[in-house]
């Protein structure tokens, strides 16, 4: 008897694609949701049922929450996975799943609330012993109060804001007299993509290595973590590369960190898979940056490290299966390059348009996870991001000679993507050595289009 009768994935893509694919494995069934620009996804394809919930715009049809919850009515689902983004992290959409009585695989409303609010959140923590970033205790009042808050940190800071994600409503201050405008700029920038200007100050940590660690939570109060995945591959905080585990890491720190993010999910008494986020410096002195209360589109990295299926126990937490507990740790590297439709020689822009020829790379080790095929045309309305490919390995070093020979078969034709850029990460010596921060690619120099990677 399967834990669900059908589950209602709400959400596009390549992870719509993978939920799927667990629920089957798991005899559930499955009720795509979709745009009129994503009638030819595959997640449309493969699931048993599929709902057309509006036109292409987002707020028209994956952050439509009535239309959703009518999907939901129409095929009789049980349960909701909202995958990443869109609405997965919204406490108002958790609420409205458990007044239409479905199951919301993930965390409770208040848990999202409370980690999704960044001030509530470092106010938790600090309570629960884990180590935070410097900074103001709650908002900004104003310029002056903002000031004050800054010296007595000692430059830089670091301008955030509460409702931030995605780098938006960020600004780094090196000096007072760029504060007002920093402040200014940021504030517009939250209030426009949040409807929330609110904003908060902590120290900028240079040369971090953003690391996260991932958490699971049952219902009976056990919290474990899956070990660590290095994220500091990004570009405008905008991840690219994700790898576990990471080469800044050794086996002490790597277990403060467990720890610490476990006394993270267990202060909010957190039910489901997570993510605790912490920001390294060169010290090793490491800080909390944020909770994700969602799967990540990285969680791949940790299920090739640790050969645990991250979906399946999201939906096992959500239907009260007890966990064993267990703390997990890396028994192989992993490496993820993230597969965007963007022109890295012009600045990583957008390139939607039609696929003419799509080959996936192959082989022991290497798994792509993706929506997309030859024939099929990348809508502009939606996250860039076409394909993931993760590959496998003994060690670091043979995990970047498998990648290496993987996106050199990997072939999009049609639309301009980010493998060359990932071609040249992977024989850049920096990389290799594993001496990188969140800024590296601030110095990457990626090249002439047409040159040879090698060179």
């Amino acid at each position: 008897m399967p834990l669900f009768n059908k589950i209602l994935i709400a959400n596009r893509g390549e992870i719509a694609l993978r939920i799927i694919r667990t629920c089957k494995e798991m005899g559930i069934k499955t009720v795509a949701v979709y745009s009129t620009a994503d009638s030819e996804s595959l997640h449309v394809r493969f699931a048993d049922e599929a709902v057309c919930i509006g036109p292409a715009s987002s707020a028209q049809s994956y952050l439509n929450m009535q239309h959703i919850m009518a999907a939901v009515e129409i095929t009789d689902a049980d349960a909701l996975h909202p995958g990443y983004g869109f609405l997965a992290e919204n406490a108002e959409f958790a609420e409205l799943c458990t007044e239409y009585g479905i199951k919301f695989i993930g965390p409770s409303a208040e848990m999202i609330r409370n980690m999704g609010d960044k001030i509530t959140a470092k106010e938790t923590m600090i309570k629960a012993g884990v180590p935070v970033v410097p900074g103001s205790e709650g908002l900004l009042k104003d310029v002056k109060h903002g000031l004050k808050m800054a010296k007595e940190i000692g430059y830089p800071v670091m301008l955030k804001a509460t409702a931030g994600g995605g780098g938006k409503g960020m600004r780094i201050v090196w000096k007072a007299d760029e504060f007002e405008k920093n402040w200014d700029s940021a504030r517009q920038e939250a209030g426009a993509s949040f409807g929330n200007d609110g904003i908060y100050v902590e120290k900028f940590i240079e040369e971090p290595r953003h690391i996260e660690i991932q958490i699971a939570g049952d219902q009976h109060g056990h919290v474990c973590h899956l070990s660590e995945r290095d994220c500091s591959i990004q570009r405008r905080h905008q991840k690219l590369v994700e790898e576990s585990p990471s080469p800044f890491l050794d086996e002490e720190l790597r277990n403060k960190m467990g720890e610490a993010a476990i006394k993270a999910g267990a202060a909010i008494n957190y039910e489901g898979v997570g993510t605790v986020e912490f920001l390294v410096d060169k010290h090793r002195d490491f800080y909390f940056m944020e909770m994700n209360t969602r799967i990540q589109v990285e969680h791949t990295v940790t299920e090739e490290v640790i050969d645990y299926d991250l979906i399946k126990e999201q939906i096992k937490i959500a239907a009260g299966v007890e966990m064993s507990g267990l703390n997990y740790y890396p028994s192989m590297h992993a490496i993820e390059c993230r597969i965007n439709a963007e022109d890295p020689y012009h600045d990583f822009r957008p390139s939607p348009g039609k696929i003419s020829s799509f080959h996936s790379s192959k082989g022991h080790g290497v798994r792509v996870d993706t929506h997309v095929y030859a024939g099929y045309t990348i809508p502009p309305h939606y996250d860039s991001m076409i394909a993931k490919l993760i590959c496998r390995a003994q060690t670091r070093e043979e995990c970047i000679q498998k990648m290496k020979r993987a996106l050199d078969e990997f072939i999009i034709e049609g639309v301009k993507t980010t493998v060359p850029f990932h071609q040249k990460l992977m024989r850049d010596e920096r990389f290799l050595s594993g001496n990188f921060h969140t800024g590296f690619l601030n110095e990457f120099d990626i090249g002439e289009e047409g040159e040879d990677i090698d060179g």
